[in-house]
């Protein structure tokens, strides 16, 4: 299934699959268009999905103000795509400020302040309501300390704000403490989220992995990959019992890059590559990542996207990409 979303996502999800069609990656595509958010999932692109059990999308424009919800949300929520993992490293060849940084942040991708329960009391005053249950806390606790065990990951952070939401975040924080103690060869730590904000610009390297609550997630990741080269460069995996949904980590639509050919399919190129992998084609994937990184480890300034240093265009990378797959 494939949904090229808004703003950039059309151009990105064209460049992954030229580049997947170069390197023969045996996917055969459902395409959908997806317009103005609705209030519910389409009903083809939830059967498309039901019946693959993957997808990539590309990212969807929430505009400030509109009543209607957002399509991330929707698809997240009505799939049951719990869990958002993102990988945050340094590119070999491009040059950032903070070196060694190998930070893995899983989210929880279907409550907190996301759960869209708003609504004015009186005149004036709106209440929003932050959901935080222990069945939902546990279940993204246990996909971190699981997540840990398979990669060979050290440590586990929860980043919560449990000393002013003390019910809320008390919750979260209480669930991932009795989840590590599940397991004594994973060390385990609390971070409160302004703390874990400043760490993380300060000194990023300390962190392994980290699970939190749905906004402190959507914060992290964009302050982490923000840090190590843009939102253009790190793709993110959503996942859930019904399948899996693929797309870049921090979800930026850049509707003012849109059909100017300079935005970075990096990052929806390597979600691609994640999506592979989930199917255990793991020789593909790694064709096509070795050949992504290999164009930044050249260098050549033409081949990469504004948004990295570089001069060159979208079109201009993924005939960097495709060359590599094709004479490498």
């Amino acid at each position: 299934t494939l949904i090229p979303g808004q703003g950039i996502g059309k151009e990105a999800t064209e460049a992954m699959v030229e580049v997947f069609d170069v390197a023969e990656a045996p996917i055969a595509w459902e395409r959908f268009e997806i317009g103005e958010a609705g209030d519910s999932l389409p009903m083809n692109v939830a059967q498309s999905f039901a019946s693959n059990g993957v997808a990539v999308k590309g990212p969807f424009a929430t505009p400030v103000g509109s009543p209607k919800r957002s399509m991330n949300i929707i698809l997240r929520t009505e799939l049951d795509l719990f869990c958002n993992v993102v990988h945050v490293f340094n590119f070999e060849g491009l040059e950032t400020r903070h070196k060694n940084v190998d930070t893995v942040v899983i989210r929880e991708n279907t409550e907190g302040e996301y759960s869209g329960l708003e609504h004015e009391v009186v005149p004036g005053v709106v209440e929003s309501l932050k959901i935080i249950s222990a069945e939902k806390s546990y279940r993204i606790a246990e996909y971190a300390f699981k997540y840990a065990v398979m990669n060979g990951r050290k440590k586990v952070t929860a980043v919560h704000k449990a000393n002013i939401m003390k019910a809320a975040d008390g919750l979260f924080l209480k669930c991932c403490g009795e989840v590590a103690k599940k397991y004594p060869g994973i060390e385990f730590e609390g971070m409160i989220v302004d703390n874990a904000c400043m760490q993380m610009t300060s000194k990023p390297q300390q962190f392994d992995v980290i699970v939190l609550p749905n906004l402190y997630g959507n914060i992290i990741t964009n302050l982490a990959t923000g840090l190590v080269g843009g939102p253009g460069l790190f793709p993110g995996m959503n996942i859930g019992a019904s399948g899996a949904m693929f797309e870049q980590g921090a979800r930026h639509a850049a509707t003012q890059l849109a059909g100017r050919n300079v935005a970075n399919p990096t990052a929806t190129i390597l979600s691609g590559c994640m999506m592979l992998r989930y199917l255990k084609l793991n020789q593909t994937a790694d064709r096509i990542s070795n050949a992504v990184m290999a164009v930044f480890k050249d260098g050549s300034k033409d081949n990469l996207t504004p948004d990295v240093g570089g001069t060159g265009t979208t079109t201009a990378f993924v005939k960097a990409v495709s060359t590599r797959l094709t004479y490498d």
